[in-house]
C-alpha cells in the first residue's frame, strides 16, 4: 500500500513498518534511533533549525546548493529514542534525493508507517513538524538561489 509519490528509499522503509505488528514496529523505529548518524563536525547545534514540536529537543539543517542531491542533518539526544527514530527515518528516507522528490512527500505521510496505535499523536506531530521544516528550508534555499 506505498504511495505512488514516496521516493523507493522510502517507500522501502514504510514498507517494512506496515509488515510487522506494534510491538516490533517500536522495536524497529528504536533500531532507526541507533542509526542516526552524527552531525560533520563543521555543523553545531546551534546553526540549525530548532523543531519545537518534537517532544526532545531536536534540531535540523537542509543543504540544498545542490537541488539534485539535498543534503539533511538531524540532532536529537541519545535519551530521545522516538524523536531520533524519526528522524533517522526521514535521514535514510529522503537525504541526498532532489528537492522536487521531497517536496512531493505527502505531508501525512508518517501514518503509513502503522505507528498511530503505537505512538502518541504528539510524537507524531513531530514528525510531521520536522518533514515541514525540510520542506520549507528547501523551499527558502531554492527561492533564494532563483532570485
Amino acid at each position: 500500500m506505498t504511495a505512488p509519490t514516496l521516493p523507493p528509499a522510502l517507500a522501502e522503509i514504510v514498507d517494512d513498518f506496515g509488515a510487522l505488528n506494534d510491538s516490533e514496529r517500536i522495536q524497529l523505529l528504536l533500531e532507526f534511533s541507533a542509526e542516526l548518524p552524527e552531525l560533520p563536525e563543521d555543523l553545531q547545534t546551534e546553526a540549525m533549525e530548532p523543531v519545537p514540536e518534537c517532544q526532545s529537543p531536536l534540531f535540523l539543517s537542509v543543504d540544498a546548493a545542490n537541488p539534485e542531491a539535498v543534503q539533511l542533518y538531524f540532532s536529537a539526544p541519545p535519551e530521545a529514542p522516538t524523536t531520533r527514530g524519526f528522524a533517522a527515518i526521514l535521514e535514510q528516507g529522503l537525504n541526498r534525493l532532489p528537492a522536487a522528490a521531497i517536496i512531493a512527500v505527502p505531508d501525512d505521510f508518517y501514518h503509513s508507517l502503522g505507528l498511530d496505535s503505537a505512538v502518541s499523536p504528539l510524537r507524531l506531530r513531530g514528525m510531521s513538524a520536522m518533514l515541514a521544516r525540510i520542506k520549507g528550508q528547501i523551499t527558502r534555499q531554492l527561492n533564494t538561489s532563483a532570485g
